[in-house]
């Protein structure tokens, strides 16, 4: 059990059978009446954030959320299949727990499966891969000091922008959490 009193980022907690993590939280003392935590907490299974008020006092079970490292194996339609790296065990994943940032990942890649009593909610691709340009304009060298971007696009058929030195062919380091060109592979 974890009061409202210690609230930190991160922390995920049960309210009625619905998952929560606190994004942001802030606890209150005005001058007249009594205390309060004012937090800012996202549904973790639906993605939904509220903002909400609790007493420091009250107390709510901590949500244990796992999370496997599989392997993305294969998409079919709008099912993605993983493997678990321990068990060999594979499982079907619906298109809609993945995020924007999924396209990035290509087969064979290790994510980290989220789920909670048994019920998986998301996926995380790792924080950066390496993706070869497939098609781009042709690169050259010139003025780079304005950081012209071109568009690009790459094996997993996912769009970015990169810098004009950058070529057909060419492996790039990519964070998938921003979706931006790092740096050549």
């Amino acid at each position: 059990m974890i009061s409202a009193g210690e609230f930190r980022n991160g922390v995920t907690f049960d309210i009625d059978g619905t998952v929560f993590q606190i994004i942001e939280f802030q606890h209150v003392k005005p001058g007249k009446g009594a205390a309060f935590v004012r937090t800012k907490i996202r549904n973790v299974i639906s993605g939904a954030v509220l903002e909400r008020t609790f007493n420091p006092t009250e107390k709510f079970p901590t949500a244990f959320i796992e999370r496997k490292d599989m392997q993305y194996l294969y998409n079919d339609e709008a099912l993605y299949y993983f493997m678990d790296n321990e068990s060999f065990e594979t499982v079907p994943i619906n298109a809609d727990k993945l995020g924007d940032n999924f396209k990035f990942v290509k087969e064979n890649t290790d994510c980290k499966i989220l789920s909670y009593k048994g019920v998986v909610f998301g996926v995380e691709p790792p924080n950066f891969v390496e993706l070869e340009v497939t098609d781009t304009d042709p690169g050259f060298a010139g003025n780079t000091a304005t950081n012209a971007t071109k568009p690009a696009t790459l094996e997993t058929g996912a769009e970015i922008r990169v810098p004009l030195f950058i070529n057909p062919g060419d492996k790039i380091r990519i964070d998938t959490r921003t979706g931006e060109y790092m740096e050549r592979a």
